[in-house]
């Protein structure tokens, strides 16, 4: 698994190929904990070379590397582990195609049910949200710091807040049990994306 600390996510929009890598390399020197490689929209070649180089670059800087919804491009680009959705491949079908030596990560939205199935199919790490108005995810059901409380106290796998996290609001899902926070706007829209990490790192040491 990977630390406490900055789940940086990647955004299409945000991050274009031609400014791809560099940025992530900015967040990664930044102190990020994990890298998510998003982009529902790209084409498979794409994919895969984005993919293979994030992995390589992650794996010079120990940092975890995750492929959202594709676990078969998570084997291929020898990621660390691959994230989950709801709609997504069933985590124990992931589980059985990957391994045990793979990180699966579920996306819980509020509901502390599903997050209990999602373990016992395998998943090593539990995201809930949203928690604030997010860019990314405008239409993403509203979560309570109060679910993440209780999930907190009923799980034992490490807990991601994601959903509109921001400097100004991170500290209220760290309080709440976070282990970590998912980013994606707040920090690779920021004009200094190594910085803006590094502040967001912080947090966690505090």
């Amino acid at each position: 698994m990977f630390n406490r600390g900055l789940y940086a996510i990647t955004d299409a929009h945000l991050l274009p190929p031609k400014d791809l890598i560099e940025k992530c390399e900015a967040a990664l020197q930044g102190g990020c904990t994990a890298l998510q490689y998003r982009n529902k929209h790209a084409q498979a070649k794409q994919k895969e070379t984005e993919c293979a180089e994030l992995s390589s670059l992650c794996r010079h800087f120990g940092t975890t590397f995750i492929v959202n919804d594709n676990p078969e491009l998570a084997k291929k680009s020898r990621a660390d582990g691959v994230h989950l959705g709801q709609t997504d491949s069933p985590i124990s079908s992931a589980r059985e195609f990957l391994g045990n030596q793979y990180i699966i990560g579920a996306t819980c939205h509020s509901d502390l049910n599903y997050a209990s199935k999602a373990v016992q199919q395998g998943a090593d790490y539990l995201a809930f949200g949203r928690f604030f108005k997010s860019k990314t995810k405008p239409n993403a059901p509203l979560a309570k710091l109060s679910t993440l409380q209780s999930a907190s106290e009923k799980f034992a796998q490490p807990l991601v807040a994601i959903g509109g996290i921001s400097l100004e609001n991170a500290c209220k899902v760290i309080r709440a049990g976070a282990d970590n926070i998912a980013v994606c706007d707040a920090l690779f829209a920021a004009q200094n994306i190594k910085q803006q990490a590094a502040q967001f790192a912080s947090l966690f040491i505090q």
